[in-house]
This record gives C-alpha cells, sequence and structure tokens, in this order.
C-alpha cells in the first residue's frame, strides 16, 4: 500500500513540474502574442506585405563585430538585448531647447566628437551615425536630446557625424551620406553606418539602431504618413547598412540632386544586389517628424525620377567609387561631429 502511494505522490509531482513548466513557457509566449495584438502589429499586413519578395519584416539577429581595444579586456560582450530599454516613450518637441541645453543634459556622459561606448560591456558593432545638414539647427538641437540617450540605452558604440554642406547651391542629400560614411572611416574602424534625416525622431528604443544580416529600413511608421509606409519600396528617412552591405551597393548614388529619388534608387542598388531589406514592426519602428519648411534649395527634382530607371547601368560608376569633395572645416564638441564640404555643385545648377 505505502509503494502504491509513494508512485502516485511521485507521479503527481512529476506531472506537477511538467504543467507549471508549460505553462510558464506559454505564458511569456501569449503575453508578447497579445502586446502585439493590442498594439496593432496583426495589422502589419495592411502596411506591409510579408509574403513580398525580399522583405523582412520578422526580428532578426543583429551582425557581430567585437573587437577589445585596451582596458576591456575584462569585459564581456554587450547583451542581444539591451536591458535598460524603455520601450515606446514621449517626444516632446514644443520646447525651446538649446545646444547647451543638450548639452548639459546628455553631454557629461560623452566623449568629444559625440563619441560614446558603454561602460560595463563591449558593443556588438561600431555604429557611424550619419545625419544630412544644412540649416536645420532647432531640428538638430531636438534630436541630439532624444537620440543621445536613446543610443545609450542600447549600449551602441557610436559617434555622431553631422555632415553640413556649405553654400547655398542645390542640396545633395545623397553625397553628404556618402561623404559621413568616408569622413567616419578615417577616425575609427566603424563596421555599421547608419543614416538618419535630422527631422526623424524615434518613439521606441526597442527599435535598435544596428546593422542586420539584411540592410535595415528603420522608419516605417512616420506620423505624418499616419504611421504607415506611403509606399513598398520605400528606403528613405532611417537606413543601416553595415560596411560590406554598403560597399556592395557602392554606396548612395552622387548624381541625385534636388529633393526626391535617391533613396529609391538606393533601394534599387540594394535588390539589385543584396536582394533584401528588413524592417521592424510597425509598432516600433514609429517615429515623429520635426515640423520644418524645406530648404528653398532643395526643390524636387522632375530629372531625378527618370534617373531611377537607369540605377542597373550606373550602379558601378556612380557613387562611392566615383565620390569627390573637398572638407571645409571639422569641428568637433562634446555632442558631435560637425564637418562642413564643397560637394562640388555642377556648372548647370545655379550656386548662389
Amino acid at each position: 500500500m505505502k509503494k502504491t502511494i509513494f508512485i502516485f505522490l511521485t507521479l503527481y509531482c512529476f506531472l506537477a513540474i511538467v504543467i507549471f513548466a508549460i505553462y510558464f513557457f506559454s505564458k511569456k509566449y501569449w503575453l508578447t502574442h497579445m502586446f502585439l495584438i493590442l498594439h496593432g502589429a496583426e495589422n502589419l499586413k495592411d502596411s506591409f506585405p510579408l509574403n513580398t519578395t525580399g522583405h523582412s519584416q520578422v526580428t532578426e539577429t543583429s551582425e557581430v563585430w567585437v573587437n577589445k581595444s585596451a582596458g576591456e579586456e575584462s569585459l564581456g560582450v554587450c547583451p542581444e538585448t539591451p536591458p535598460n530599454l524603455l520601450g515606446p516613450f514621449q517626444v516632446e518637441l514644443e520646447t525651446v531647447r538649446t545646444l547647451e541645453d543638450v548639452r548639459k543634459q546628455v553631454g557629461p556622459l560623452l566623449q568629444v566628437g559625440g563619441r560614446y561606448k558603454p561602460p560595463d560591456c563591449i558593443s556588438k558593432q561600431k555604429v557611424a551615425v550619419i545625419i544630412p545638414f544644412r540649416n536645420r539647427h532647432e531640428n538638430l538641437t531636438h534630436w541630439l536630446y532624444y537620440l543621445h540617450p536613446f543610443l545609450q540605452r542600447q549600449q551602441l558604440d557610436y559617434g555622431v557625424y553631422v555632415i553640413n554642406q556649405d553654400g547655398d547651391g542645390t542640396f545633395n542629400r545623397a553625397k553628404l551620406m556618402n561623404i559621413g560614411y568616408a569622413e567616419a572611416l578615417k577616425e575609427d574602424d566603424y563596421n555599421c553606418f547608419l543614416f538618419s534625416d535630422v527631422d526623424l525622431v524615434p518613439l521606441d528604443d526597442r527599435n535598435l539602431y544596428r546593422c542586420f544580416s539584411n540592410p535595415r529600413h528603420l522608419s516605417v511608421a512616420v506620423d505624418k504618413f499616419d504611421y504607415k509606409l506611403p509606399y513598398e519600396k520605400i528606403f528613405g528617412g532611417v537606413t543601416a547598412l553595415t560596411k560590406e552591405q554598403f560597399l556592395t551597393v557602392n554606396g548612395f548614388s552622387n548624381t541625385f540632386w534636388g529633393w526626391g529619388g535617391e533613396d529609391d534608387d538606393l533601394y534599387n542598388r540594394v535588390m539589385l544586389r543584396i536582394k533584401a531589406i528588413s524592417r521592424p514592426y510597425a509598432v516600433i519602428g514609429r517615429y515623429k517628424m520635426i515640423k520644418h519648411e524645406r530648404d528653398p534649395h532643395n526643390d524636387q527634382n522632375l530629372n531625378n525620377v527618370k534617373k531611377l530607371k537607369e540605377t542597373t547601368n550606373t550602379l558601378d560608376q556612380d557613387g562611392l567609387s566615383s565620390l569627390n569633395y573637398t572638407v571645409i572645416d571639422i569641428t568637433k564638441n562634446m555632442l558631435f561631429t560637425f564637418i562642413t564640404v564643397d560637394v562640388h555643385v555642377p556648372m548647370g545648377l545655379t550656386k548662389k
């Protein structure tokens, strides 16, 4: 009798442990699943065609490169998921901020040139954040106020490079980003390049500013577009490519003068050479666009639309391989490295 009771109790305990384990792991899954449902991720197919060839909205494992420098031998590698993320956070752009205000708020944690590395672990990537710029100082102040803490919570080893086009000639956003890539590599062995417009502020720090196995389009849900993709092939706003990926597509084209087209050309380059891009879910890739007036020398250029049909023929000749520019000045402070350049505006485009 005692033996029978003992066997019964043993089986009972074993079943209880199994049931508890199943409950514990299924609870984690369903909590995540319900979160995505409640926040609209189940409706992503309305904005992002999940079955479209060459696109991926699933969470990818980021690319990993770890180079320990002197004094870091005792530190471990930073975790895949940073432990201090806030998730969604509020962005308020009505307050008048100065660079001095931002410097007091976030400067103490930074090194000269807008550099930062986590003090307690070694980041898996070294990220150069490139911002094409001209006459958008208020936007830049807001961007710095929110992005430095955002990037630090993600435990990134990063530097911020603001590439300022000199003069009042026709703006060339794409060429400025190529220049940012080239200038950043003169300073450090960056292996990930994040290109960001100065007017886009992320609203969720789970949108990791890293590089992934495919080129990454991060700004997938902007308030200006009702948090939806305006069109399927958009690849502008905020993007991230590894050094290898950027070299594979020969960078951006240098010949898109004025507004429009350069991002679509980059998309064409990526699909021709790499065949795929990735995106975060819309619930995570949300952004607020800072309101501003368009630069008077950045008008829409209808010739850029025609150029999109020529990507196949121009990819190898137009890009990093043909980049030419002149550095006029490099200024470093605690918030960023500010590089003013002459982009060599062609004679046909009036330079006032």
